[in-house]
């Protein structure tokens, strides 16, 4: 990747509704070698989708919650089935394994803290395999790319 893949990832990061020839205006190169380009980093899996930015809050989330789980064991198996779980709990909509003190980090929205409350009580809680849960809520978003 050269400094004109990077600026294109880089535009189509910032706004994935830009035309090509948009592109092409933004990195001062006509619009074929721009597409030629964008279809590359397309297929070599630079780019693997387009999406919108959503605001939570318009849609009931008012809480974003950070939960920092650890697993009580790291076997293979525990590891996959935790992974499995969390992936079927719609209010988790970022999950990293992570080195450190806890195995995952989970990005977790919920209407309010009574939601969470019930969310971490009801759903996370019954997950297998996790040992502890410690939770940290956003005061405000600072920055976000993606």
């Amino acid at each position: 990747m050269d400094a004109l893949d990077r600026k294109i990832v880089e535009l189509l990061r910032d706004d994935g509704k830009l035309t090509i020839a948009q592109l092409a205006e933004a990195v001062n190169r006509s619009t074929t070698p721009v597409h030629e380009r964008v279809k590359k980093l397309e297929r070599d899996g630079v780019i693997i989708g387009y999406s919108a930015r959503v605001d939570p809050t318009k849609l009931g989330l008012g809480l974003t919650a950070f939960c920092e789980v650890s697993l009580q064991t790291h076997e293979f198996d525990m590891l996959r089935a935790f992974e499995a779980e969390i992936d079927k709990l719609s209010e988790i909509v970022e999950c990293h394994h992570i080195a450190g003190s806890f195995d995952y980090l989970l990005k977790i929205q919920t209407k309010d803290i009574a939601a969470y409350q019930e969310f971490l009580s009801q759903e996370l809680s019954a997950v297998p395999h996790i040992g502890r849960i410690q939770s940290a809520f956003a005061m405000k978003k600072v920055k976000g790319r993606f």
